[in-house]
């Protein structure tokens, strides 16, 4: 999702580990933590609905791909003084971190109300950010209000928006990732915008930016801890059931054998995470190279989108080397479909491994499965998982069926964007 880019904030702050209900007084060691990374059509979210099947699960994500804006990611984050839990989406493609807060001791809002809103007025370590500060004027379109406070307005690409006060809270994160005992770790004084209104679809409670901008939550950590300007996900098969894990500091070190890396370039927008993406291949064949042809790494679309000119002979190639029978995808929405009705479909036999070559100086190739390139979208069709980009989605996207069982890092002090082969369901 695409949001305004602000410019520089530094952030101060502390973190505390919480282990056995007890505070533990201590700076951070670096070690990182983990949260679940929760996909909005499993059964731990709110969202699910389990009248769909998996096939019409699958459907409804690629759907929602092509729709201006869309989430499939959530995660937990607790706020304030006691910690007031909030199911807050998870978004790689903007930066401000938000969520929906009650206006006010006479607010009795109604039924279209959030799930969970967050009352300032009882958290001791809540506090505003005053429209003079550093972090007001990095949001960008911020004015003073009637109590010298940052009132900002924050816009994604798509129009839609949130308004409210630029804030600072205690943020408590549930830490129970790489096997260890359950812990919470503690990071005080996070800018976070305490919205009162927005224009759009947000169903959840707020909104956690994960992308390379100045106010994002990996940038927020990265000056306030020495965990580093640094997180990856392990995304687990959307027909596992089971949650991925979302990771901070050393944890989101990218260790498994074959890691890979490829520099983060400059793009339209800061916040996006871009690399150059070179040729594609099929099988051992390379079957179309682009001029640094730019693409945003994003966990939160499904599908993966592709200049026309890759996209054209990739689809040749694969239509050529394809001998299912051919079929019309459900909707029209995918170009490549295969009836694979009582067939046994196995990886290089029936459909090509796929390799995505990037370049930049960095070398890194990810291989796409058959599971990572081709989604069943109803009983017996098998789809092509990647479309052209178009007008209207102009922008190229490694999508998250893509990314599903590679570990992905991404670094923002190191400029670069991992990528390793990993059975993410057992990582996780």
């Amino acid at each position: 999702m695409a949001a305004m880019a602000p410019s520089v904030l530094v952030l101060l702050g502390v973190v505390l580990l919480v282990a056995g209900g007890r505070l533990c007084e201590c700076a951070a060691s670096g070690g990182g933590f983990s949260v679940e990374f929760i996909h909005r059509d499993s059964p731990r979210s709110p969202f699910h609905d389990p009248a769909l099947t998996a096939h019409g699960r699958a459907l409804a994500a690629a759907r929602r791909s092509v729709v201006s804006r869309s989430f499939e990611y959530l995660m937990t984050v607790n706020l304030g003084s006691p910690p007031r839990s909030m199911l807050a989406i998870a978004d790689t493609g903007s930066d401000l971190v938000w969520v929906k807060c009650k206006k006010g001791s006479n607010d009795t809002s109604s039924a279209a109300a959030p799930m969970t809103q967050f009352d300032p007025s009882r958290s001791s370590t809540y506090g505003r950010v005053s429209c003079q500060a550093d972090a007001c004027e990095a949001l960008g379109r911020a004015t003073c209000d009637d109590g010298s406070n940052c009132a900002y307005l924050y816009a994604y690409g798509d129009g839609s928006n949130t308004t409210g006060v630029l804030s600072t809270e205690t943020f408590t994160f549930d830490d129970g990732g790489a096997g260890r005992s359950p812990r919470q770790v503690r990071v005080g004084g996070v800018k976070f915008g305490c919205s009162t209104a927005t224009a759009g679809s947000f169903p959840a409670d707020g909104l956690v930016g994960l992308g390379g901008g100045a106010v994002s939550l990996v940038t927020q950590l990265g000056g306030a801890t020495s965990l580093g300007r640094r997180f990856s996900y392990c995304l687990v098969p959307h027909s596992v059931n089971a949650s991925s894990a979302l990771n901070f500091g050393a944890l989101a070190n990218v260790t498994e054998p074959g890691a890979a890396s490829t520099p983060l370039v400059a793009g339209d927008v800061d916040t996006y995470y871009t690399v150059v993406l070179d040729s594609v291949k099929v099988g051992n064949k390379t079957v179309a190279s682009a001029a640094s042809s730019r693409i945003i790494v994003d966990s939160g679309t499904t599908l993966t989108f592709l200049d026309p000119s890759l996209m054209g002979p990739l689809v040749d190639e694969l239509s050529r080397r394809i001998t299912l029978p051919p079929v019309q995808s459900p909707d029209g929405l995918l170009q490549l479909c295969y009836d694979v009705a009582g067939r046994e479909v196995e990886a290089g036999e029936s459909i090509p491994d796929l390799t995505l070559e990037f370049g930049g100086g960095g070398g890194a190739a990810v291989a796409l499965k058959p599971e990572n390139a081709f989604v069943a979208v109803q009983e017996g069709t098998l789809c092509l998982a990647i479309v052209a980009t178009t007008e209207q989605q102009p922008v190229s996207i490694l999508g998250n069926l893509a990314q599903q069982n590679i570990h992905v890092g991404y670094d923002l002090d190191a400029g670069t964007v991992t990528f390793a082969a990993a059975d993410c369901a057992s990582s996780s």
